[in-house]
């Protein structure tokens, strides 16, 4: 049911899941994460829960449910309301942490159908890695930071807005038409180690940030977000630097943009909108 491949000359790592492919598309009877549904019995501010569809054994991967309404979604919330959400993260991320068989706790959301959501309740996922992913590696190799690079020349350019200590911009070269970055101008690591201050502020970001991407374009926008974090190994990864990804496929309202052949073949890509536009969009959205 589970097993991990390499492709012997690229190195990609390639989970091989084939329970996955059971999986049902939609509820065959209401929402399951409504309150009284399957996955919520009982009423809940916040919840958490194994995934009944998980893409790796063991117990590592986890349903984060951010709210019993089931038509709202992260930007809809209160400030409370999604600090209560962070919360619950950090704590997942400190107890998944601690296992050993663990060594990265990623915190991610698919939002939209155009995505891959199944269910419209507001809720994100968590996987457990027994190893760090590749792509969290390399940014940590490279000690990713937000800011000391060569286009921090146009960083003031590409800012959408900054406040209590915290960045959000679109990069410089982004793969997808709309990205973001959210950081914390001072380093913090990760999750668990953030003070009381820094998760009051990064809810209050992530909503600021995710009601201007339904502003774009006037409609709420399908996206997918991230979470990056210090590894919970022992030791090292002293550089690490927490921040949030946020990115959508959509070019325009309701218009997709694929990747095309060329571009999943060279890992080069051909973004067809200015990063710079996008933000500047995104500063007039507040």
């Amino acid at each position: 049911m589970f097993e991990t491949r390499v492709d012997p000359v690229l190195g990609t790592v390639v989970h091989v899941v084939g329970a996955r492919q059971a999986r049902p598309n939609l509820p065959s009877a209401g929402c399951p994460f409504c309150v009284g549904g399957l996955e919520a019995p009982v009423d809940y501010d916040v919840r958490w829960f194994p995934n009944r569809w998980p893409a790796m054994e063991g117990d590592r991967c986890e349903v984060v449910l951010y709210t019993p309404t089931h038509d709202a979604s992260f930007s809809s919330l209160e400030s409370n309301e999604a600090r209560k959400v962070v919360d619950l993260w950090a704590d997942r991320t400190a107890d998944l942490g601690a296992r050993d068989d663990v060594d990265y706790v990623l915190v991610f959301e698919n939002k939209g159908q155009e995505v891959g959501a199944t269910i419209a309740h507001p809720h994100g996922q968590i996987y457990a890695y027994d190893h760090v992913p590749s792509r969290q590696s390399r940014r940590l190799a490279g000690r990713w930071a937000p800011f000391g690079w060569p286009d921090d020349a146009t960083l003031d350019e590409r800012t959408v807005v900054e406040k209590d200590g915290w960045r959000a911009w679109v990069p410089f070269a982004p793969t997808f038409p709309v990205a973001m970055q959210i950081a914390p101008l001072e380093r913090i690591h990760d999750l668990p180690s953030m003070s009381a201050g820094d998760r009051d502020s990064l809810a209050t970001m992530l909503i600021d940030v995710l009601a201007r991407l339904d502003r774009l374009y006037q409609l709420p926008m399908p996206y997918m977000m991230w979470l990056n974090q210090r590894p919970t190994v022992i030791d090292g990864y002293d550089d690490a630097w927490f921040n949030v990804e946020i990115v959508s496929s959509w070019r325009d309202a309701n218009v997709q943009r694929f990747i095309a052949a060329a571009e999943v073949a060279s890992e080069e890509y051909f973004n067809p909108v200015v990063p710079e536009e996008v933000a500047q969009r995104l500063r007039s959205a507040a």
